[in-house]
């Protein structure tokens, strides 16, 4: 055999409206979801999107919550969200350096 058979092989899920991809920063707040509501919004840093179906407009993601003002990310986090309440935050165009994860990230076994 030459390779895995066709059906193995994974085709790139087409980009959806609205949804976030690996590496967008996401404010998620009360127009998000009712849990993150007032003072417990969060910035999102996004490290993965599920691809597997849910409610019919919403997203489970998973990434970083990231304090704004030192750009170091705080906690893991899995969300629940409507995908018409994320505010992505666009893309910088300046020379303005990105925010950095400066505090190193340990996996541990089994997690």
């Amino acid at each position: 055999m030459n390779g895995p058979p066709a059906s193995a092989l994974r085709t790139p899920t087409p980009r959806r409206p609205g949804v976030p991809v690996p590496g967008d920063l996401v404010l998620i707040d009360s127009r998000a979801s009712v849990q993150f509501g007032g003072d417990r919004a969060l910035w999102l840093r996004v490290t993965s999107v599920c691809d597997k179906p849910t409610y019919h407009g919403w997203v489970w993601l998973t990434g970083y919550s990231i304090d704004l003002a030192t750009g170091k990310a705080l906690a893991r986090r899995e969300v629940f969200a409507q995908i018409a309440g994320l505010q992505i935050q666009q893309h910088r165009t300046d020379s303005a350096p990105p925010l950095k994860n400066t505090v190193p990230t340990t996996r541990r076994r089994g997690v």
